[in-house]
């Protein structure tokens, strides 16, 4: 997987190969759940993801795997039967499964970032403990008597029952909880794991229940390459969302995924075993192509290793943010000095001119906006969020350097109480002043109706209709009216090599001179 997704990155922009080694070692020494913790990475980073950021479940996995199976061997030297050690299996994945799940469950009310529980050994393996809970009670090699009770008096048609509820209940958890959201940590995950338990454990029984029923052969052909889907589709969904839209990026990836997987499983993993190779009913002998294989391999390892040696250190997207950043800093610094030199300008004691508070997105096209508003104050950060704007004007005012009108460009980063956070920001904005919402938007919502930033974008068109010194620059349609400066591009952030940070600018720069013409903060 490795091996094909490193060169293949190389046809999207360099952002995906920054620093590239260091999640390559992370892979293979299944530490990536500790090195994304340790970078300060997020699960769902809307800029540029790790390629191999999926490999966190393997880590946490072959973590858990090394050290509980050095408990069960020594459980198993000192029991004396194996009723005892079910029950000491039993007993001690149950205090390590509770252990595990309330450091999730009390951690969650503490941590400032999601990722962080999220991606930690101590309190997201509780899931690994089930499954060793339903181990020893079903047995493996040998069924207890109450498994062989349960599935002999289980009817057949309530085994189905419970499995099609436990199916329709974690399909909608996938729908109903939020990847940042407190309640996914609190009760989410814990409900998820408890109903995949009972799927586990059911269809356990309905395997002792239809020892005459095979699964068909594409059942059994899915579950042969299942893993390999997992390894290959989420580099290959990052890559092919760089270079086409949509749908063909979903079908590519699928594709591509079963094509690799199959191969993988069928063919190469055989042939380095030193297994025979049979795929549909015919045997391949593949020795005589021994030096083909090595010399195929050989290229692709080398070629991991120079693009991991000669890869930047940060991509280009992480360049801009600093370049930016620095001239935001110099430009704050002349316009707090000009606050102190210069007299007052209005009744209410206001500079005029324009002050810009934004996230990322701002940050990306702030050149543009230098270019359309030249003496515009710029304060942009990545990551920011709607909860840090009401302090920020505040700030501003009390240093004397919020402009008459204020531009609020947040709202990517969502928030779900985002009508406390604006009702707030309306009743705490300062008299004298205008205020300039642009619509947030984040082209990775298929259902756009469904997500907050659309949602946030609609309650400001409705805070404006109500409050007449507000004036919205609707980058959400003009982003929607703009597909191509998507393309190559994360879908929040647009590509730099198309006019979309002048569409940005040019946007604001409309609804700035429309925003002229009402009245001000009463």
């Amino acid at each position: 997987m490795i091996l094909l997704v490193v060169p293949l990155a190389l046809s999207v922009r360099n952002d995906f190969i920054a620093s590239i080694g260091s999640q390559i070692a992370a892979s293979l020494g299944f530490i990536t759940n500790i090195f994304e913790i340790l970078a300060g990475n997020g699960y769902e980073n809307q800029f540029t993801p790790h390629l191999f950021v999926h490999t966190w479940t393997l880590a946490l996995e072959v973590q858990y795997y090394i050290l509980w199976v050095l408990a069960v061997w020594w459980m198993a030297k000192v029991s004396k039967s194996v009723g005892q050690l079910r029950g000491m299996i039993f007993l001690s994945s149950s205090a390590l499964f509770l252990l595990s799940f309330l450091s999730m469950f009390i951690s969650a009310f503490f941590v400032e970032s999601s990722s962080t529980i999220y991606f930690s050994p101590l309190t997201h393996s509780f899931p690994f403990f089930l499954g060793s809970i339903l181990a020893s009670l079903s047995g493996i090699a040998f069924p207890s008597k109450n498994f062989e009770h349960i599935y002999q008096k289980l009817p057949l048609k309530k085994s189905l029952i419970i499995m099609g509820t436990g199916l329709a209940i974690l399909l909608l958890l996938l729908f109903v909880l939020p990847f940042n959201s407190i309640w996914t940590y609190t009760i989410g995950l814990f409900t998820a794991t408890v109903v995949s338990g009972v799927l586990i454990y059911t269809a356990r029984i309905l395997h002792e229940q239809t020892p005459h029923i095979h699964e068909p052969l594409i059942v059994n052909f899915l579950s042969d390459i299942s893993y390999g889907i997992y390894l290959f589709h989420s580099p290959l969904y990052l890559i092919f969302g760089q270079l086409v839209n949509g749908i063909l990026a979903v079908l590519l990836t699928i594709f591509f995924s079963v094509v690799f997987s199959a191969l993988s499983y069928y063919i190469i993993e055989p042939f380095l075993a030193g297994k025979s190779i049979r795929l549909l009913q015919f045997e391949l002998n593949l020795k005589p192509y021994s030096k083909w294989i090595a010399g195929v391999f050989g290229i692709l390892v080398l070629a991991t290793l120079v693009i991991s040696v000669t890869a930047p250190k940060v991509g280009s997207f992480e360049r801009e943010m600093l370049t930016s950043n620095l001239q935001q800093a110099d430009s704050q610094m002349t316009a707090t000095r000009n606050a102190a030199e210069n007299a007052q300008a209005s009744d209410y004691n206001i500079q005029p001119g324009v002050t810009i508070f934004g996230d990322s997105v701002t940050v990306r096209a702030s050149s543009a906006i230098q270019t359309a508003l030249p003496d515009a104050q710029i304060d942009g950060t990545v990551s920011r969020h709607l909860t840090e704007i009401s302090n920020l004007i505040k700030l501003y005012k009390d240093s004397n350097t919020l402009r008459e009108d204020v531009v609020v460009a947040l709202g990517t980063n969502a928030s779900e109480e985002y009508k406390e956070l604006l009702d707030s920001l309306i009743q705490e904005s300062p008299k004298g002043h205008r205020l300039i919402f642009v619509t947030p938007y984040d082209g990775n919502f298929s259902v756009k109706e469904d997500s907050i930033p659309y949602q946030i974008g609609q309650y400001e068109k409705k805070l404006a209709t109500e409050n007449d010194y507000i004036t919205i620059a609707d980058w959400f349609q003009v982003a929607v009216d703009n597909p191509n400066i998507w393309v190559g591009s994360d879908l929040v952030h647009f590509n730099l090599q198309t006019n979309g940070a002048e569409l940005f600018a040019n946007n604001l720069k409309t609804a700035i001179e429309a925003a002229t013409s009402t009245p001000v903060k009463k």
